[in-house]
């Protein structure tokens, strides 16, 4: 028999995501899904292994080691062809077997995992390992047959599996062992399905395979791209795709919670919400792509989550918009390779982000730039968010990175109020908002000059972290993008060198702010961290926008490199254990990297365009 349990993880890029944009699944490069939360991406997970052992939930399927075997063999997983399909090829000694991963879109139908096992050539002997652990691996579930098909059951939650080989229960663990030969063809469904509701319906493995590929093609088909770096591109949008809730429309940040920033540091945060930031800088990438739709659900999203209040607006709401998702440590997971404590929930719900009112504008402001029909609310709720500009922006916040070390005056705060009124004005101007324009105008000013003035070192030529501070931030790449000065002007250049030059690791891993691990820094942790990959992108856009675009193209090149097999990108990036760090796949990493894509196409076209003499 093959051993049930695992001693160490795999590496977090060795894992791929599948998902059914309501949950996501991540598989380990050996077969094993380490990591589901049922029945959405925030609820308590059924397999979490990834965040401790095999204790505490997971799902292998991969051929059986043979007994005096030191090694398992090789596995080459891939997606197959513009899907979100996993496809995992084992070559043994024996045979080669593969095994198709996937979460078919629900059409009415309980949430599904289906790993279909396919015989290529030879014979191969093959274990599947089924030990779900509910309440983020805490909970033993009640295992037993009805009617042939395995049920576990603990409090309010089910799963059902559904195969043809027989199998065997004991401890909690459930083994199927079996034999696939060249052009045999073995399916598991798992199906998860409220424990007093009636059983699901046992899954068609073959017709859902068939569904879930038409539906990424279909869905790929709408892309608008046609730039270089296709590749990434669509791999990225096909993850930001699977992140965004399909019944509500809400964008999570991440599917996964407390990946540590640092290999046994405490800095493991919760990222299965919906930040509006994030949420709205992933729309614009798929705004420029050609996804309107995600723009209408999501515009819908935000207006019932907001309600008539923006004054209480929140940085995070859960995916149907709730405000709750208090914070808590679980203490019985020792965390991915003894990173700890686990966390779950957020906080940082409570902090607050005066860059937030801006980002949505200007979101807002580009669904209406790319056709999307705009609605009074969407004016009035504009409106209500520019005079909660008005009123707050000279207060100290958080700051977009959620430091936990007391609020300043953060620079990148600050100059997204300025955009908040900025595309208020451009809005006013193009008769799209009933403003008093000179009002909008005024505010827009007095903030401008008040950045200008107290945020600016005219010593190192470069705007600085928060008013009066020495330090950097890499927020601060952003200032080309924003329009708050001319790109050319040198303050923003050289903003942009002095960003690079003190928080980027040999000029191309932009570190977010300076850290020191040997005492609590600015964000009132101790340790250290990664370089975090959108920061990095931002860099290529600040070089590419500052008129050295062939320099962030070179750039932009070398972070592809860093994408995983499959072509994702946690969080943040180890360089000296050249290794992804962070929550996984992570909308903001995927987000820049198409964002970044599609400014460099455009860049670079309009150099190719020759000038015309006057």
């Amino acid at each position: 028999m093959t051993t049930l349990f695992r001693s160490a993880r795999p590496l977090i890029e060795d894992y791929a995501l599948i998902g059914d944009m309501q949950t996501a699944a991540l598989v380990g490069r050996d077969g094993s899904i380490d990591w589901l939360c049922l029945p959405r991406f925030d609820s308590a997970a059924a397999f979490a292994g990834l965040l401790g052992t095999d204790q505490h939930g997971f799902w292998r399927i991969c051929p059986a080691v043979p007994p005096g075997a030191s090694a398992q063999s090789a596995n080459h997983p891939r997606y197959q062809g513009e899907t979100l399909i996993v496809e995992s090829e084992w070559d043994t000694a024996t045979g080669t077997v593969r095994v198709l991963d996937f979460m078919p879109p629900r059409e009415g139908h309980a949430p599904q995992v289906i790993r279909i096992v396919e015989g290529v050539s030879g014979t191969v002997e093959m274990r599947s390992t089924l030990s779900p652990r509910f309440g983020y691996g805490h909970l033993l579930p009640r295992i037993y047959d009805e009617g042939g098909r395995t049920a576990a059951v603990s409090g309010p939650d089910a799963l059902w599996l559904d195969t043809s080989v027989p199998g065997a229960e004991k401890d909690g663990v459930v083994q199927h062992a079996f034999t696939v030969t060249a052009g045999a063809c073995v399916a598991f469904a798992l199906s998860w399905q409220l424990s007093y509701a009636p059983a699901p319906e046992v899954p068609d493995a073959e017709a859902a395979l068939a569904l879930t590929s038409a539906f990424w093609e279909e869905w790929v088909e709408r892309l608008v791209y046609d730039g270089p770096y296709r590749e990434p591109v669509v791999r990225s949008l096909i993850t930001l795709k699977a992140l965004t809730h399909a019944s509500t429309g809400g964008i999570v940040a991440a599917p996964t919670a407390s990946l540590p920033e640092e290999i046994g540091g405490v800095r493991n945060w919760d990222y299965r919400y919906v930040w509006l930031r994030d949420a709205t800088v992933t729309l614009s990438a798929l705004l420029r792509t050609g996804y309107r739709e995600e723009a209408v659900a999501w515009r819908q999203w935000l207006l019932r989550t907001l309600g008539g209040d923006p004054e209480n607006l929140q940085i995070m709401y859960r995916l149907d918009g709730r405000r709750d998702m208090p914070e808590r440590e679980l203490g019985w997971l020792p965390g991915y390779e003894g990173s700890s404590p686990v966390r779950v929930g957020n906080e940082a719900v409570d902090q607050l982000q005066l860059d937030v009112p801006g980002e949505v504008i200007e979101t807002l402001a580009l669904a209406h730039e790319h056709g999307v029909a705009r609605c009074e609310s969407t004016e009035s709720l504009i409106l209500q968010l520019v005079d909660y500009v008005r009123r707050h922006w000279r207060e100290p916040d958080d700051g977009i990175w959620e430091v936990r070390g007391g609020r300043r005056h953060f620079t990148h705060s600050k100059i997204m109020c300025w955009v908040a009124v900025d595309r208020a004005v451009r809005l006013a101007h193009q008769g799209v908002l009933d403003a008093n324009l000179d009002e909008l105008v005024s505010l827009r000013d007095e903030i401008h000059a008040a950045v200008c003035e107290q945020a600016y070192d005219p010593v190192r030529n470069t705007f600085t972290q928060s008013y009066g501070s020495k330090e950097l931030d890499a927020s601060l790449l952003l200032l080309p993008q924003t329009g708050f000065l001319p790109t050319d002007d040198p303050r923003v250049v050289g903003t942009v060198d002095a960003v690079r030059r003190e928080l980027a690791s040999d000029g191309v891993l932009v570190h977010r702010y300076p850290t020191d691990g040997r005492k609590v820094g600015l964000d009132g942790l101790p340790g250290g961290e990664g370089a975090f990959l959108l920061c990095s992108f931002w860099l290529v856009d600040a070089l590419a926008l500052t008129g050295r675009l062939a320099e962030a193209e070179r750039l932009f090149e070398q972070l592809l490199t860093l994408r995983s097999d499959m072509g994702l990108l946690a969080e943040e990036y180890d360089p000296a254990a050249q290794r992804q760090l962070g929550n996984f796949p992570q909308a903001y990493s995927m987000l820049g990297l198409a964002n970044s894509a599609v400014l460099l196409r455009e860049l670079r076209s309009r150099a190719a365009v020759p000038v015309m003499a006057a």
